[in-house]
């Protein structure tokens, strides 16, 4: 039987995850990726490097939930998933298929999400933001973009705006999951 002392950390705590995992490499893929798709500008390899972008992102999550969680990866998988989705819109920006506020709504939810992350660093109660199904909808929608960037241009404009209404739903989403949140922690 293992001794448990003071400095032993508690189940289930911050403490008791590892620093690191498998899941963590997998998202961790996800930042060379994005400067690749940046630098190369063959459609074919963009399209191979938007699927292994979408594999690790299903992989991270798959294993995260199935190894558990790791300190890092609260940080490095949100973190991945941003810069991967701003690299990957700037070249559809520079691109000139969509103008400048198009791609700014199709990375609305991700420019909220960083900014109330930000805001709350700054005040000293930063905090990560659970996954939600509105959040799971603005990444499959954000894929489904580049991807028709990539094949069908002409399903890109229709889709950043199907992409950008997803985004102001799932920030909708977390703003009244977090109101909830507020007040069922305050017992109202």
């Amino acid at each position: 039987m293992a001794k448990v002392t003071e400095a032993s950390p508690a189940s289930g705590s911050e403490q008791a995850r590892p620093p690191w995992g498998l899941a963590d490499l997998c998202s961790a893929l996800r930042i060379p990726l994005a400067v690749a798709f940046v630098l190369l500008p063959s459609a074919t390899a963009r399209l191979a490097i938007l699927a292994l972008a979408a594999v690790s992102d299903l992989l991270d999550g798959f294993l995260a939930r199935r190894l558990g969680p790791s300190r890092l990866g609260a940080f490095v998988d949100p973190v991945a998933d941003r810069l991967f989705m701003a690299c990957g819109f700037g070249v559809v920006a520079f691109s000139g298929l969509l103008h400048w506020w198009e791609v700014v709504g199709v990375l609305l939810r991700d420019l909220a999400a960083s900014i109330a992350f930000f805001i709350t660093a700054a005040l000293g109660r930063a905090a990560s933001i659970p996954a939600r199904p509105g959040g799971k909808a603005v990444t499959l929608a954000q894929l489904l973009t580049l991807l028709a960037f990539l094949l069908a241009p002409e399903y890109l404009r229709p889709m950043a705006w199907a992409t950008s209404a997803v985004g102001l739903y799932a920030i909708w989403d977390y703003y009244h999951a977090r109101r909830l949140q507020r007040r069922v922690g305050q017992g109202t």
